[in-house]
């Protein structure tokens, strides 16, 4: 169980970079940053694949290539072209509130059976409080994507809505991969936790370089702005840590632990975006964003002794 809630911290760690992302490569379009750290991600797992060649490496099954595409798609290009969609039309605000509740849906939708609600009550309480905190800070961060929340006013009512639902699918889109995620790993015992990493890495690289060719800058244009080779360092770093690194570690925690507690550890990506973000700034946080860091902690620990 300490090797998963380790696990379950360092990926939350690594996901946290994502939220500097942008400001290190600032005047570069975020479908870009996205689509480059996913094809980062899946030349990084084809390399450790390739690599793997010199022993004896396992190849997915037929079923097993099928189910890693499909949650690459729950879990990394679909849920984020979903949310740049609902940026767009809604604005960053909701939809960062809206995406900041999937550790709350996740603890609730992966409660182990033998776990009594009362004793996932109160770590379930304190990271809302955390999050009703959060909302009210006017630079509120977006969750797992590392876009940063602003206010948008002068939206027309249908894109808003538009918008709206737009977040509510990339929320069940995320929420969906982690559940299913912690199931598939628990189901086949027999793939190590980095193989995993690697089938869903060359997935999602595919779709990251769809959604380059479809959405992305051509490749003329990104080169000839200023701080290309920032923006190409950024892309690995956060293809290979904050995806590759992060999802083999984010495994080896789905398969040690229920998806419940998975699913508060989740919260850790925000201390850790947060501590990144103001580091960055070179600012305190304000009392409300130090009171939801409290509460958010609290709230793990609660968790983790719940499902001792």
């Amino acid at each position: 169980m300490l090797t998963g809630i380790a696990a379950g911290l360092a990926a939350g760690a690594l996901w946290g970079l994502v939220f500097v992302a942008p400001a290190i490569a600032h005047g570069f379009p975020s479908t870009d940053l996205a689509s480059w750290r996913f094809m980062a991600y899946g030349a990084m797992a084809a390399g450790m694949l390739l690599w793997s060649l010199r022993g004896t490496p396992r190849w997915p099954s037929l079923r097993q290539a099928g189910a890693a595409l499909g949650l690459s798609v729950l879990g990394f290009t679909g849920y984020y072209f979903l949310l740049v969609l609902a940026i767009r039309d809604a604005g960053a605000a909701m939809p960062a509130l809206i995406i900041g509740t999937i550790p709350v849906w996740v603890i609730v939708l992966g409660k182990p059976h033998g776990l009594r609600w009362t004793a996932l009550v109160p770590g379930l309480l304190l990271t809302v409080a955390g999050l009703l905190l959060m909302a009210d800070v006017p630079h509120a961060d977006a969750s797992s994507t590392g876009a940063a929340a602003s206010v948008s006013g002068g939206l027309p009512a249908g894109s808003y809505w538009r918008g709206i639902g737009l977040s509510l699918v990339a929320l069940v889109f995320w929420t969906a991969f982690a559940l299913l995620n912690s199931a598939w790993l628990k189901r086949h015992p027999e793939v190590r936790a980095g193989e995993w990493a690697n089938w869903l890495g060359i997935a999602t690289g595919l779709g990251g370089l769809l959604l380059w060719l479809t959405l992305g800058s051509s490749l003329g244009s990104l080169a000839a702005r200023p701080g290309f080779g920032s923006f190409v360092l950024v892309c690995l770093a956060i293809g290979i840590g904050a995806s590759w690194l992060a999802t083999v570690l984010w495994n080896v925690a789905s398969q040690r632990l229920s998806a419940s507690l998975c699913g508060q550890l989740i919260v850790s990506e925000t201390l850790f975006a947060l501590l990144y973000s103001f580091a960055w700034a070179g600012h305190w946080p304000s009392a409300a964003q130090w009171a939801a860091c409290v509460l958010f902690t609290l709230g793990i620990l609660a968790s983790v002794r719940a499902h001792r």
